[in-house]
């Protein structure tokens, strides 16, 4: 009985130090996150009034204003924000076609050495977008690309995460249905367009998600490529409302705020979808 006592107390004693440290790491991402965004509300020079000392005032503004947001959009955030919404949403239309027939080649195609190229995909996927600046900066200059859309899309659209997905997912649906479609005379563009697509919801949308999310917080290329700012992306939009000799706090925690709340509330909207997606990939090889 003494032993299982001292069982369930050790249980009891293990989950309290897991909910509190748990508790402690939410606190510490949220805090932050609370007063950034109650400033945004605030006038500048009220921002720091209360963080030294910290007190729960400096969640609640004295004076609300709107004035951040008003100052953001003065300077051609609404731009901003319309350029990368229209960016992500044609990089993802391209991206999601052309990344799901790749993927669906290495799923279902026989040709030769298709494993080599499977992991140069992937490989080629995990170098760090530095490495590549230059060279791909050089191209998109000898096409003449820069400061345009086409220049912030197509470097995107190819995305070796999503391939994998695709591909992983593709692997799981059954070859007999290839074989009985090829009998009735189907060919390999109307297999994938009506058979496999169609299927491929849950990895459509955990790809678009990701898709997304590269694009949305891109930030070095969009700057390098396309300094204009009639071609500004959001990153790029905040990153330039800081001034020479100050910081607009208030404006910087407003344009952030905007910023994350879009990418946040399209994840929840579609995580069911993005962990079915992402589970239904297994691990087959």
């Amino acid at each position: 009985m003494a032993v299982v006592e001292r069982r369930t107390t050790r249980r009891t004693t293990a989950r309290l130090l897991w909910y509190g440290a748990a508790a402690a790491g939410l606190l510490v991402i949220f805090v932050p996150v609370l007063w950034a965004i109650a400033s945004s509300f605030r006038p500048l020079e009220e921002i720091f009034r209360f963080v030294t000392p910290f007190s729960l005032r400096a969640f609640i503004p004295e004076t609300p204003t709107l004035e951040a947001y008003r100052a953001i959009f003065a300077k051609g955030f609404g731009r901003a924000l319309l350029n990368s919404l229209y960016v992500t949403a044609v990089t993802i239309a391209i991206g999601i076609t052309i990344n799901s027939m790749a993927g669906f080649v290495f799923a279902k195609l026989v040709f030769p050495l298709k494993r080599l190229v499977f992991i140069v995909v992937l490989l080629a996927s995990m170098i760090p977008f530095e490495a590549i600046a230059i060279p791909l900066y050089s191209l998109a200059q000898g096409l003449n690309w820069l400061d345009s859309y086409t220049v912030l899309i197509v470097p995107a659209v190819a995305n070796g995460l999503v391939v994998f997905l695709f591909r992983q997912f593709f692997a799981e649906i059954p070859t007999e249905l290839i074989e009985a479609a090829l009998i009735d005379g189907a060919s390999w563009w109307r297999i994938y367009w009506r058979i496999f697509l169609p299927l491929s919801k849950p990895a459509i949308i955990s790809g678009a998600l990701i898709l997304f999310l590269f694009q949305w917080n891109a930030f070095l290329w969009p700057l390098v490529a396309a300094p204009k700012r009639q071609y500004h992306l959001v990153q790029v939009a905040i990153a330039n409302l800081q001034i020479e000799y100050q910081v607009l706090w208030n404006e910087q925690f407003a344009a952030s705020f905007i910023a994350a709340v879009i990418p946040v509330a399209i994840v929840l909207c579609f995580q069911r979808h993005y962990i079915r997606g992402i589970a239904g990939t297994g691990l087959k090889g």
